[in-house]
């Protein structure tokens, strides 16, 4: 089995709030949007069926919830660019008021670190997400590509919060 690609394993902490132990060394990035009044079943589900990453122009294999310890193929779609993204789910959170999960970079992967995905909702019925990353340059091929890859990751991190804003109800798997 590929191993993971760095020593911080579940450090972006998806269970916590708020996010205070960042460890040295990765480009750190948290961000959360609201999505309003959207049903909370509904939006934490979409997350944890990685809804976040398909609406954001990824085929994620297999097509399954995600599930600590198993592993998964991430596929970026960049024009006629195929990206492949070998990822572990390090971390899940599963509470009445927090769900979601972490994954870690395994080799193969083009950057190097941990990336969070977490719907949680406030005691006034309002449903958040929150994006969490940990990143820096993989070793290897990919290494060179770095500076292009943060551009990339820019890019995506904007599709990611607007993933589940309109129809947040999970969609059949491509």
């Amino acid at each position: 089995m590929p191993g993971l690609t760095y020593d911080d394993v579940g450090a972006t902490r998806p269970a916590e709030d708020p996010w205070l132990s960042r460890p040295a060394g990765y480009r750190s990035f948290e961000r959360t949007v609201a999505l309003g009044a959207a049903p909370w079943e509904t939006v934490s589900e979409a997350v944890m069926q990685w809804q976040v990453k398909r609406r954001s122009g990824f085929t994620v294999l297999p097509a399954a919830r995600a599930t600590e310890g198993a592993h998964y193929l991430l596929t970026a779609h960049i024009g006629p660019l195929r990206i492949r993204e070998p990822v572990r789910v390090v971390a899940v959170v599963d509470r009445p008021d927090r769900r979601g999960f972490a994954y870690g970079t395994e080799h193969g992967h083009p950057v190097s670190g941990e990336e969070a995905f977490i719907a949680h909702r406030t005691p006034d019925g309002r449903v958040w997400l929150t994006l969490r990353s940990l990143t820096r340059p993989a070793q290897g091929a990919w290494g060179w590509a770095f500076p292009v890859l943060l551009l990339a990751q820019r890019a995506y991190r904007r599709r990611y919060l607007r993933a589940l804003r309109q129809d947040p109800s999970p969609k059949s798997a491509p």
